[in-house]
């Protein structure tokens, strides 16, 4: 059984809402016009006589017929019981015993039932086409979730291999800070697994997430290369989406570090008030042609996930300056 959301309630309240103004409105203009109450609801009366049935019809499509027979592909059935629902909700129009009506209302009575059939059918098309729409957004909804999941899942193996390759080659020189590190990556794998698992975290989180991450890969660097970073955050339950940064930090390090010349990596993190600036700058050493693997692999899903939860909200910015230090900047409006 489909779960009810609450955008499912919300969405039958505006319905029943709209519908309901559209009953009372014939004996609302009425007494606005009029000031007679008596007349006013003798209106409101007839409103529901010939229109309650009509919005009936709409609400059952809606709700049932469309999406339990028309979307199951079985059309006959949706067309039968729609011919039922019809006759059943019209049937004191249809067969309204003419003699007891009055002159003006019998004149043309034939035509009249001819035009409330067809006002019946374009509610039934009327109902289909919007639950058409929304069923293409649900879906569209669904392919981007599935894509974030997917994408969000590639970080963590990603960031797992570059970890480990780090712990290994630190592990041939000091022992102990080994088992530091891997203290701290065992932080870091409970973070991105158990805190990670909803569309958007506190900031205040991802922070300390990126810290750890950076102390952790240090432990590496060798004497000429220079780290440094800085968080200015004045609002720390800020929320953004998990992990959106840490593909690009991975990569600073991977790539610009050379045990053989002086290297530099430079990460900012600041959030004014409107929005957060993301500023990763490190010595430009590409990896060998033959050591290419995972090379962009970062910055392909980073600036995929950005296209899917800031589209529009986002500006990148990447450059190598003429001093070869490679440049990203992210800029998001929060």
């Amino acid at each position: 059984m489909k779960k009810i959301r609450s955008k499912d309630i919300w969405l039958l309240v505006a319905q029943v809402l709209l519908l309901s103004l559209i009953l009372d409105s014939p004996g609302l203009i009425n007494y606005v016009t009029t000031h007679d109450w008596e007349q006013a609801m003798g209106s409101f009366h007839l409103s529901c006589y010939w229109l309650a049935p009509m919005l009936a019809v709409y609400l059952v499509n809606f709700y049932l017929l469309v999406p339990l027979v028309w979307f199951r592909r079985r059309k006959w059935q949706f067309f039968m019981l729609n011919v039922a629902l019809v006759i059943a909700c019209n049937s004191h129009i249809i067969f309204q015993d003419q003699t007891t009506l009055p002159e003006l209302y019998r004149t043309g009575y034939s035509s009249f039932i001819i035009i409330s059939m067809l006002v019946n059918c374009m509610e039934i098309g009327i109902a289909l086409s919007i639950r058409y729409v929304m069923r293409q957004q649900e879906r569209r909804q669904q392919e981007v979730e599935a894509e974030l999941a997917w994408l969000k899942n590639q970080i963590n193996p990603h960031f797992l291999f570059n970890t480990l390759n780090n712990i290994s080659s630190l592990a041939q020189i000091d022992s102990d800070e080994t088992q530091e590190a891997i203290m701290q990556l065992s932080d870091l794998l409970r973070y991105a697994m158990y805190e990670t698992n909803k569309p958007k975290v506190p900031i205040s989180g991802e922070v300390e997430f990126m810290r750890n991450y950076i102390e952790l890969m240090k432990l590496r660097c060798n004497g000429i290369t220079t780290v440094n970073y800085q968080f200015s955050i004045v609002n720390y339950q800020l929320e953004i989406a998990p992990l959106l940064f840490i593909s690009l930090i991975e990569n600073a390090f991977k790539h610009g570090m050379n045990s053989n010349a002086p290297a530099s990596i430079h990460i900012s993190l600041t959030e004014d008030g409107e929005g957060l600036t993301f500023v990763c700058d490190n010595t430009n050493n590409p990896k060998p042609t033959k050591d290419r693997s995972g090379s962009g692999i970062g910055l392909e899903n980073t600036r995929r996930r950005l296209d899917l939860l800031y589209n529009g909200h986002y500006k990148w910015e990447q450059t190598i300056t003429p001093d070869n230090i490679y440049h990203v900047k992210i800029t998001l409006e929060l």
